[in-house]
């Protein structure tokens, strides 16, 4: 399968050799937008699987960023939508075939640390897996990775503090920590979230863990940062919508797309 895409991808970009790949989250997009020098859709990719979740355009674009050569997944496909594992990891795989070394991972995610607020940005040096499984379960293909991978160092360290010179530089305040991952698609509930406070998580979200596995597991260098999109669960007593989610990473876009191109320029 990997084989039967990569080699479709690469009659499409010719010679391109990709170094970094970027995975985007919700309502984070847009700098695909700005840097395209080829978009392909995941609907016309060979064993890529549609993205139906609004603010994911579904593309894999392909663009030379500050002198850098990036493949970015203008949108990711998530467990919640009934996709499997293996279907929402593969397109890690096949980033590492076409021979990518350092992944960014980016999403959405609410608050569970008190002291974070909405459109704060967030280096994530650990995660919890609360998904219920793991994307590696299943036969293992030692062409790819070994069958038990060490996860001590999933997010490098060199990564984390490139980051958060690269925020230094650009006067943004950043954020470090945890990212929870459950499975979704309903919002956490207020003792829920007082768990994962509990058990040391800074955000939660619905994705970007076992994208993280797999990229760990193909032994590529992984960044990831979360945009803090709202309260993880609403004391207030106000509801907690997608389009909230939405509206605040507009909100935190543009520090944030800086951020991004600062990190793939001295990466």
């Amino acid at each position: 399968m990997i084989r039967e895409t990569v080699e479709f991808l690469k009659e499409k970009i010719g010679d391109f050799v990709p170094e970094t790949g970027i995975i985007l989250g919700s309502g984070l997009g847009e700098l695909a937008d700005e840097y395209c020098d080829i978009a392909i859709s995941y609907t016309e990719i060979p064993n890529f699987i549609k993205s139906t979740v609004k603010g994911h355009k579904g593309r894999l674009v392909f663009a030379d960023i500050n002198g850098k050569k990036v493949v970015m997944m203008q949108g990711r496909n998530h467990f919640y939508e009934g996709h499997s594992m293996s279907e929402i990891t593969y397109p890690v795989k096949v980033m590492k075939a076409l021979g990518v070394k350092t992944l960014i991972l980016t999403n959405a995610a609410g608050a569970v640390n008190e002291n974070f607020n909405p459109s704060d940005l967030m280096i994530i040096t650990d995660h919890i897996n609360m998904m219920g499984t793991n994307p590696l379960i299943g036969t293992n293909d030692e062409t790819l990775g070994e069958r038990f991978p060490d996860m001590t160092e999933i997010y490098k360290k060199q990564l984390v503090n490139l980051a958060e010179s690269c925020a230094k530089t650009l006067g943004l305040s950043i954020k470090k920590g945890v990212y929870l991952a459950n499975t979704g698609p309903s919002y956490e509930t207020p003792a829920e979230i007082r768990m994962a406070r509990l058990l040391g998580a800074d955000a939660i979200g619905m994705s970007t863990v076992p994208e993280a596995i797999v990229a760990n597991y193909c032994n590529l260098n992984v960044l990831g940062i979360s945009c803090i999109s709202n309260a993880a669960s609403s004391a207030d007593g106000n509801k907690l919508s997608h389009e909230e989610v939405i509206q605040t990473t507009n909100q935190a876009k543009s520090g944030f797309k800086k951020l991004i191109l600062e990190i793939v320029k001295r990466v």
